[in-house]
Protein backbone atom coordinates (compact mmCIF):
# COMPACT_ATOMS: atom_id res chain seq x y z
CA UNK A 1 0.00 0.00 0.00
CA UNK A 2 0.98 3.37 -0.05
CA UNK A 3 0.31 6.22 2.29
CA UNK A 4 -0.16 9.25 0.57
CA UNK A 5 -0.38 13.36 2.50
CA UNK A 6 -2.07 16.67 1.98
CA UNK A 7 -1.06 19.47 1.06
CA UNK A 8 -0.61 20.88 4.34
CA UNK A 9 3.01 20.91 5.66
CA UNK A 10 4.09 17.30 6.16
CA UNK A 11 1.81 16.98 8.26
CA UNK A 12 2.67 19.00 5.27
CA UNK A 13 -2.12 16.48 0.98
CA UNK A 14 -10.70 -3.08 3.11
CA UNK A 15 -11.49 -7.51 3.89
CA UNK A 16 -10.12 -10.93 4.14
CA UNK A 17 -6.95 -12.87 5.22
CA UNK A 18 -3.48 -11.34 5.51
CA UNK A 19 -0.68 -13.34 4.68
CA UNK A 20 2.74 -11.86 4.09
CA UNK A 21 5.08 -13.15 1.28
CA UNK A 22 8.43 -15.10 2.08
CA UNK A 23 9.99 -12.78 -0.92
CA UNK A 24 9.78 -9.11 -1.47
CA UNK A 25 11.69 -6.88 -3.76
CA UNK A 26 11.97 -2.90 -4.01
CA UNK A 27 11.23 -1.54 -7.47
CA UNK A 28 10.74 1.91 -8.51
CA UNK A 29 9.49 3.89 -12.04
CA UNK A 30 11.55 6.86 -10.09
CA UNK A 31 14.58 5.61 -10.27
CA UNK A 32 16.16 8.85 -11.83
CA UNK A 33 15.60 10.22 -8.56
CA UNK A 34 13.15 11.50 -6.76
CA UNK A 35 10.70 14.35 -8.19
CA UNK A 36 9.38 16.02 -4.92
CA UNK A 37 10.41 16.26 -1.47
CA UNK A 38 10.63 12.55 -0.62
CA UNK A 39 11.14 9.02 -2.43
CA UNK A 40 9.15 6.96 -3.52
CA UNK A 41 8.82 3.64 -1.70
CA UNK A 42 8.12 0.17 -3.58
CA UNK A 43 6.79 -2.95 -1.58
CA UNK A 44 5.83 -6.35 -2.00
CA UNK A 45 3.42 -7.71 0.23
CA UNK A 46 0.51 -10.11 0.38
CA UNK A 47 -3.35 -10.02 0.55
CA UNK A 48 -6.11 -11.88 0.20
CA UNK A 49 -9.58 -10.89 -0.49
CA UNK A 50 -12.80 -13.13 -0.18
CA UNK A 51 -10.88 -15.78 0.41
CA UNK A 52 -8.26 -15.39 -2.54
CA UNK A 53 -4.32 -14.56 -2.24
CA UNK A 54 -3.28 -12.01 -3.83
CA UNK A 55 0.21 -10.32 -4.19
CA UNK A 56 0.44 -7.03 -3.22
CA UNK A 57 2.99 -3.73 -4.48
CA UNK A 58 3.10 -1.12 -1.67
CA UNK A 59 3.75 1.92 -2.91
CA UNK A 60 4.67 4.79 -0.38
CA UNK A 61 4.16 8.48 -2.64
CA UNK A 62 6.11 11.25 -1.04
CA UNK A 63 4.83 13.80 -3.14
CA UNK A 64 3.42 17.31 -1.81
CA UNK A 65 -0.12 16.87 -0.61
CA UNK A 66 -2.66 17.98 -2.45
CA UNK A 67 -3.99 21.46 -1.80
CA UNK A 68 -7.46 21.28 0.35
CA UNK A 69 -10.56 23.02 -1.12
CA UNK A 70 -11.44 26.12 0.92
CA UNK A 71 -13.89 25.43 3.42
CA UNK A 72 -17.22 28.21 3.14
CA UNK A 73 -17.04 31.41 5.14
CA UNK A 74 -19.23 31.45 8.40
CA UNK A 75 -21.66 34.40 8.25
CA UNK A 76 -20.38 37.98 9.62
CA UNK A 77 -23.09 37.89 12.53
CA UNK A 78 -21.32 34.72 14.06
CA UNK A 79 -18.01 35.73 14.29
CA UNK A 80 -15.21 32.82 14.23
CA UNK A 81 -13.79 31.73 18.11
CA UNK A 82 -10.10 32.50 18.53
CA UNK A 83 -8.18 29.49 16.63
CA UNK A 84 -5.18 28.34 18.59
CA UNK A 85 -2.11 28.68 17.46
CA UNK A 86 -0.32 26.10 15.35
CA UNK A 87 -0.35 25.04 12.01
CA UNK A 88 -3.71 23.38 12.00
CA UNK A 89 -5.37 26.11 14.37
CA UNK A 90 -8.14 24.00 16.57
CA UNK A 91 -7.63 20.73 14.88
CA UNK A 92 -4.06 20.72 16.13
CA UNK A 93 -5.39 18.93 19.13
CA UNK A 94 -8.46 16.63 20.12
CA UNK A 95 -9.38 18.63 23.23
CA UNK A 96 -9.59 21.81 20.63
CA UNK A 97 -11.91 19.73 18.45
CA UNK A 98 -13.44 17.16 20.75
CA UNK A 99 -17.15 16.52 18.15
CA UNK A 100 -16.54 13.12 16.59
CA UNK A 101 -16.26 13.07 13.26
CA UNK A 102 -18.98 11.14 11.00
CA UNK A 103 -19.31 9.30 7.82
CA UNK A 104 -21.19 11.60 6.66
CA UNK A 105 -19.12 14.67 7.85
CA UNK A 106 -16.03 13.26 5.87
CA UNK A 107 -17.84 11.76 2.97
CA UNK A 108 -21.12 13.55 2.43
CA UNK A 109 -21.90 12.59 -1.13
CA UNK A 110 -21.80 8.84 -3.18
CA UNK A 111 -20.36 10.36 -6.41
CA UNK A 112 -17.81 13.92 -6.50
CA UNK A 113 -16.12 15.40 -9.50
CA UNK A 114 -12.96 17.53 -9.88
CA UNK A 115 -11.77 18.79 -13.00
CA UNK A 116 -13.91 16.60 -15.05
CA UNK A 117 -13.25 13.40 -13.18
CA UNK A 118 -15.98 11.74 -11.18
CA UNK A 119 -15.42 9.29 -8.96
CA UNK A 120 -18.31 7.14 -6.90
CA UNK A 121 -17.95 5.93 -3.35
CA UNK A 122 -19.08 2.11 -2.85
CA UNK A 123 -19.07 1.37 0.76
CA UNK A 124 -18.12 2.79 4.12
CA UNK A 125 -17.13 2.00 7.56
CA UNK A 126 -16.24 3.37 10.93
CA UNK A 127 -14.16 1.31 13.47
CA UNK A 128 -13.69 2.24 17.04
CA UNK A 129 -11.10 -0.13 17.49
CA UNK A 130 -8.48 1.30 15.03
CA UNK A 131 -5.81 -2.03 15.35
CA UNK A 132 -8.99 -3.65 13.01
CA UNK A 133 -8.70 -1.33 10.34
CA UNK A 134 -4.94 -1.64 9.63
CA UNK A 135 -1.97 -3.68 8.86
CA UNK A 136 1.23 -4.15 10.96
CA UNK A 137 2.63 -4.03 14.64
CA UNK A 138 4.56 -0.55 13.71
CA UNK A 139 1.37 1.10 13.04
CA UNK A 140 -1.56 -0.81 15.45
CA UNK A 141 1.49 0.17 17.83
CA UNK A 142 1.53 4.30 16.96
CA UNK A 143 -2.34 4.23 16.30
CA UNK A 144 -2.54 2.87 20.24
CA UNK A 145 0.42 5.28 21.93
CA UNK A 146 -1.50 8.36 20.24
CA UNK A 147 -4.95 7.25 21.88
CA UNK A 148 -6.90 6.63 18.21
CA UNK A 149 -10.59 6.09 18.79
CA UNK A 150 -12.07 5.98 15.68
CA UNK A 151 -10.86 5.21 11.89
CA UNK A 152 -13.68 6.21 9.13
CA UNK A 153 -12.83 4.38 5.70
CA UNK A 154 -14.61 4.85 2.17
CA UNK A 155 -13.86 2.99 -0.78
CA UNK A 156 -14.40 4.94 -4.58
CA UNK A 157 -13.75 3.99 -8.52
CA UNK A 158 -13.45 6.18 -10.98
CA UNK A 159 -15.95 6.32 -13.64
CA UNK A 160 -14.25 3.78 -16.22
CA UNK A 161 -13.96 1.52 -13.45
CA UNK A 162 -10.54 1.26 -13.56
CA UNK A 163 -9.00 3.18 -10.49
CA UNK A 164 -10.11 1.95 -7.39
CA UNK A 165 -9.21 3.03 -3.76
CA UNK A 166 -9.75 3.45 0.13
CA UNK A 167 -9.23 6.60 2.09
CA UNK A 168 -8.95 6.37 5.87
CA UNK A 169 -9.08 8.91 8.59
CA UNK A 170 -8.03 7.99 12.06
CA UNK A 171 -8.72 10.43 15.17
CA UNK A 172 -5.62 10.57 17.26
CA UNK A 173 -4.99 12.90 20.22
CA UNK A 174 -2.80 15.40 18.46
CA UNK A 175 -0.05 16.58 15.54
CA UNK A 176 2.71 14.66 17.43
CA UNK A 177 0.60 11.18 17.47
CA UNK A 178 -0.46 11.77 13.75
CA UNK A 179 3.42 12.71 12.80
CA UNK A 180 4.19 9.13 14.61
CA UNK A 181 1.42 7.02 12.40
CA UNK A 182 4.02 8.54 9.37
CA UNK A 183 6.69 7.95 10.72
CA UNK A 184 5.48 3.64 11.46
CA UNK A 185 4.52 3.87 7.89
CA UNK A 186 8.22 4.96 6.35
CA UNK A 187 11.44 3.93 6.30
CA UNK A 188 12.74 0.69 6.82
CA UNK A 189 10.56 -2.08 7.98
CA UNK A 190 7.51 -0.07 7.40
CA UNK A 191 6.65 -2.02 4.33
CA UNK A 192 3.94 -4.13 6.34
CA UNK A 193 2.20 -1.38 7.78
CA UNK A 194 -0.50 0.35 5.90
CA UNK A 195 -4.37 1.45 6.13
CA UNK A 196 -6.50 -2.01 5.40
CA UNK A 197 -8.29 -1.99 1.66
CA UNK A 198 -12.33 -2.00 2.36
CA UNK A 199 -13.80 -4.07 -0.47
CA UNK A 200 -17.49 -3.48 -1.47
CA UNK A 201 -19.74 -5.31 -2.88
CA UNK A 202 -19.96 -3.75 -6.61
CA UNK A 203 -18.17 -5.46 -9.16
CA UNK A 204 -15.83 -3.17 -9.11
CA UNK A 205 -14.50 -2.16 -5.66
CA UNK A 206 -14.36 -6.02 -4.41
CA UNK A 207 -11.23 -6.31 -6.23
CA UNK A 208 -9.46 -3.84 -3.45
CA UNK A 209 -6.86 -5.50 -1.59
CA UNK A 210 -5.98 -7.55 -5.24
CA UNK A 211 -2.86 -6.96 -6.82
CA UNK A 212 -0.43 -3.96 -6.78
CA UNK A 213 -1.51 -0.89 -4.78
CA UNK A 214 0.15 2.39 -3.63
CA UNK A 215 0.01 3.88 0.13
CA UNK A 216 0.03 6.87 1.66
CA UNK A 217 -0.20 8.99 4.92
CA UNK A 218 -1.09 12.69 5.47
CA UNK A 219 -1.44 14.74 8.29
CA UNK A 220 -4.25 17.25 9.32
CA UNK A 221 -3.57 18.58 12.76
CA UNK A 222 -4.86 15.22 14.83
CA UNK A 223 -5.63 13.68 11.83
CA UNK A 224 -3.89 11.27 10.00
CA UNK A 225 -5.24 10.52 6.54
CA UNK A 226 -4.13 7.29 4.98
CA UNK A 227 -5.07 5.73 1.15
CA UNK A 228 -4.57 2.79 -0.51
CA UNK A 229 -4.84 2.94 -4.49
CA UNK A 230 -4.88 0.03 -7.02
CA UNK A 231 -6.07 -0.60 -10.46
CA UNK A 232 -8.90 -2.87 -10.65
CA UNK A 233 -6.78 -5.47 -12.57
CA UNK A 234 -4.08 -5.26 -10.06
CA UNK A 235 -1.46 -4.93 -12.35
CA UNK A 236 1.67 -2.90 -11.66
CA UNK A 237 1.58 0.62 -12.41
CA UNK A 238 4.78 2.29 -14.69
CA UNK A 239 5.12 5.89 -14.05
CA UNK A 240 2.08 7.19 -15.78
CA UNK A 241 -0.36 4.47 -13.87
CA UNK A 242 1.51 5.85 -10.56
CA UNK A 243 0.87 8.91 -11.21
CA UNK A 244 -3.03 8.02 -12.63
CA UNK A 245 -3.30 6.36 -8.94
CA UNK A 246 -2.08 9.45 -6.94
CA UNK A 247 -4.38 12.05 -8.84
CA UNK A 248 -7.20 9.79 -8.46
CA UNK A 249 -6.17 10.10 -4.31
CA UNK A 250 -5.71 13.71 -4.33
CA UNK A 251 -8.83 13.92 -6.22
CA UNK A 252 -11.11 12.62 -3.82
CA UNK A 253 -9.37 13.33 -0.42
CA UNK A 254 -9.66 17.10 -1.91
CA UNK A 255 -13.13 16.77 -2.49
CA UNK A 256 -13.79 14.86 0.70
CA UNK A 257 -11.44 14.39 3.79
CA UNK A 258 -9.63 17.75 3.92
CA UNK A 259 -12.28 19.73 2.89
CA UNK A 260 -14.09 18.35 5.78
CA UNK A 261 -10.68 19.15 8.22
CA UNK A 262 -10.20 22.56 7.03
CA UNK A 263 -14.09 23.55 8.28
CA UNK A 264 -11.98 21.83 11.57
CA UNK A 265 -9.43 23.73 11.67
CA UNK A 266 -11.26 26.93 11.52
CA UNK A 267 -13.85 26.39 14.11
CA UNK A 268 -12.84 23.17 15.79
CA UNK A 269 -16.54 21.10 15.36
CA UNK A 270 -18.07 20.08 11.58
CA UNK A 271 -18.67 23.03 9.01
Amino acid sequence: MHPMQPSQPQSPPQEGQQQKQSQRQMWSPYDEGPRTRGPFWFIIGGVGVLGLLATVLVIMFNADAPTPAASETRPSSAPLPTAPGGTFAFAEARETDPKALTVKELFPAKKITHEGRTYSMTTSRKDTKCAEAVEGKKLEKALKSGKCNMIIRASFRDAKGKVIGTVGVANLLNTKASEKVVAATSGKGAREDYIKPLPGKDEVTKFLGSGEAGAKVWVHGHYAVLVWFQFKDGSKPDKKGTAQLFQAATDITNATVFKAMQSRSLTGYPG
